[in-house]
């Protein structure tokens, strides 16, 4: 298949070679591991880089943000043991990679960093159909996995907009969610067990038994999430569901969106999943769907007649909405994973980007209120705008989209957007993200994020690395935040 690539593309003779500045006794020690590396300008620049929006104008204008030292291809857990033990011995960061599809920031492999990329740790190692469970390698693509399972009835039902280029790896180390996560969870419910390799080179092996146990705390959550600062993650083992024979779509019309969130809660807290409930404000309903109302599209599949039960209970909550044509369904579909006109705004002097966070229900409306009107008293924003991607029994994820176009310092523009979210953010008691992670975007806010919990998430980072070389910076350990 043909994947898709970064944003942009460097223009043509953007830079000269550079020598690697990695020390040479770490490639020697690489060449005698049997581990195939790069050190060309053109492969470490572009492994400096990821969807993270703030590098689409430096790499329009052929400017490199960060030179790593080496992009190291495993292609075997034992192969990046051996990268670890030689990065160790060094001290040199290590980064690992995947499809780098993150947006904030924290697949971007640090200057003279060994940029390990896993996409040639590719195997499906083993579909389990009595169990339902998939043990696959992290570098395992969303549509490579989801042919294989499907092959024998299943899916994993994991579909993130960066679907065509992210990988399990990259999934779990991000706590992502797929955008029919209501109905299949997002991917801290559907991973059973993980391999992890240590700054030291070790080998650890988590959960993977069975679906539930109670021997202390789960481990394997402790690395879903983690971005790479503890360990990385080569192998895992994925809970499946058979294949979906039924599907329905409905869409509404709300005055309000007020409205249209106590409609999702309630939905919700009746014990319905439909697998997408995606409430929209009036500026992105008229963007998306040319309707005047905060547009609600609904999508459910699975058993029919769990199907049929969760659309009824739909139907009833949203009486009083105005019936959409369900073809709003099929539109956001068409669309859902289109990215292709953000790298031509950001050319042309736009900051545009997207902030998802979460909250309780009862926090979602001052939350949005407030946000949405801090952001539209900062100087030089065009257009604020949000809607409801994920919802729960006690709240949901609100997605925010943010558009500006400064005079000058996009840099500093694009700073101050994302400190007055955050600040709204956590004042109304939300949480810092819902899905895209930390980064390097948001590594300045964790420590508020998490308060007095802070302090174990260091004390961990000091234990499992206590050289500072696993993706320094990333969740604010480690390193100097962004």
């Amino acid at each position: 298949m043909t994947r898709p690539t970064m944003p942009n593309e460097y223009p043509a003779g953007s830079f000269d070679d550079v020598a690697s500045m990695v020390p040479s006794g770490l490639l020697e020690d690489l060449t005698s591991a049997g581990v195939a590396f790069d050190t060309s300008t053109v492969a470490r620049a572009d492994h400096g880089r990821d969807w993270w929006p703030l590098s689409i104008p430096d790499v329009a204008r052929g400017r490199v943000p960060q030179l790593p030292g080496v992009v190291v291809r495993p292609t075997s857990s034992d192969e990046v043991s051996r990268v670890l033990q030689c990065a160790s011995k060094y001290g040199t960061a290590v980064t690992a990679q995947g499809g780098r599809s993150s947006v904030v920031g924290g697949a971007v492999a640090p200057e003279g960093a060994v940029a390990l990329d896993l996409t040639g740790l590719n195997r499906i190692l083993d579909i389990d159909t009595v169990s339902g469970l998939v043990r696959v390698e992290a570098g395992v693509f969303g549509p490579e996995l989801e042919r294989a399972v499907a092959d024998e009835g299943w899916t994993v039902g994991h579909f993130p907009q960066s679907f065509g280029l992210a990988t399990v790896g990259g999934w779990i180390a991000c706590r992502g969610a797929g955008q029919y996560s209501n109905r299949y969870g997002k991917i801290e419910d559907i991973v059973r067990g993980l391999s992890v390799v240590l700054a030291s080179g070790d080998t650890i092996e988590l959960g993977g038994r069975a679906p539930r146990q109670a021997v202390g705390p789960d481990l394997v959550q402790l690395f879903v999430g983690s971005e790479g600062t503890l360990g990385v993650i080569t192998r895992a083992t994925l809970v499946m569901h058979r294949a979906p024979v039924s599907e329905r779509r409905a869409a509404f019309g709300f005055a309000n969106f007020d409205d249209g969130l106590n409609a999702c809660r309630n939905i919700m807290q009746r014990d319905a999943r439909p697998a997408v409930l995606r409430l929209y404000d009036e500026i992105e309903s008229k963007r998306s769907f040319d309707v005047t109302s905060c547009a609600l599209i609904v999508l459910d599949e699975g058993d029919h007649e769990l199907v049929d039960a969760t659309m009824r209970i739909v139907q009833e909550v949203c009486a009083s909405a105005t019936r959409l044509d369900p073809a709003l369904v099929a539109t956001w579909l068409e669309h859902r994973n289109d990215v292709g006109a953000l790298a031509p705004l950001w050319e042309r002097g736009y900051v545009v980007d997207t902030i998802e966070v979460a909250g309780a229900w009862a926090s979602l409306s001052p939350m949005r209120d407030s946000v949405i009107g801090a952001l539209n008293h900062l100087a030089g924003i065009t257009v604020a705008s949000v809607h409801q991607s994920h919802a729960y029994l006690d709240g949901a994820c609100l997605y925010f989209t943010f558009a500006g176009h400064p005079d000058d310092d996009v840099t500093g523009f694009y700073r101050r957007a994302w400190d007055c979210v955050t600040r709204e953010v956590l004042g109304a008691g939300g949480a810092l993200s819902h899905h895209h992670g930390v980064g390097r975007n948001r590594a300045r806010f964790v420590a508020d994020a998490l308060g007095s919990s802070f302090g174990i998430l260091q004390d961990l980072k000091r234990l499992l690395d206590p050289d500072n070389i696993m993706n320094p910076g990333v969740l604010g350990l480690g390193g100097e935040p962004w």
